[in-house]
């Protein structure tokens, strides 16, 4: 069996990535292994996540201008990361309080609800929850 085990997101700051992902989304810091010369493996998911089916996000520190300009739009714009939740109401209020900034009410559509946000670089997420099917 195989899993995707993490996905690079570059950050402009270990620190700050850790303090938003973690307060703001109510992410688990994982791991936080220095590596030397100011270079750090850090993992966070969502409680919970790790050991499940889930991946994690490794915080990767952008290191030149080349990848200092790709923070905040690795997917050109579109929503490059998707949240699952399976209590919708209850995590939008919680995120919604802790200051996440979603774009839009949340809605309704074929696959289940769903509201877009921005993380503190301007990733889009969608946050969702997937309809249950007969």
């Amino acid at each position: 069996m195989q899993t995707l085990a993490a996905i690079a997101l570059l950050v402009r700051d270990y620190d700050e990535a850790i303090a938003w992902y973690t307060r703001a989304l109510g992410f688990e810091l994982l791991e936080d292994t220095d590596l030397g010369g100011g270079k750090r493996w850090v993992r966070v998911a969502p409680r919970g996540a790790e050991g499940a089916r889930g991946s994690a996000l490794l915080l990767a520190r952008a290191i030149n201008p080349e990848q200092t300009s790709r923070i905040g739009n690795q997917a050109a714009g579109r929503v490059f990361l998707f949240l699952a939740s399976d209590d919708f109401d209850a995590d939008f209020a919680a995120m919604t309080a802790r200051g996440v900034g979603f774009e839009e009410a949340p809605r309704s559509e074929g696959y289940g609800r769903v509201a877009v946000f921005r993380d503190l670089y301007g990733n889009r997420w969608d946050f969702v929850e997937r309809a249950v099917r007969p």
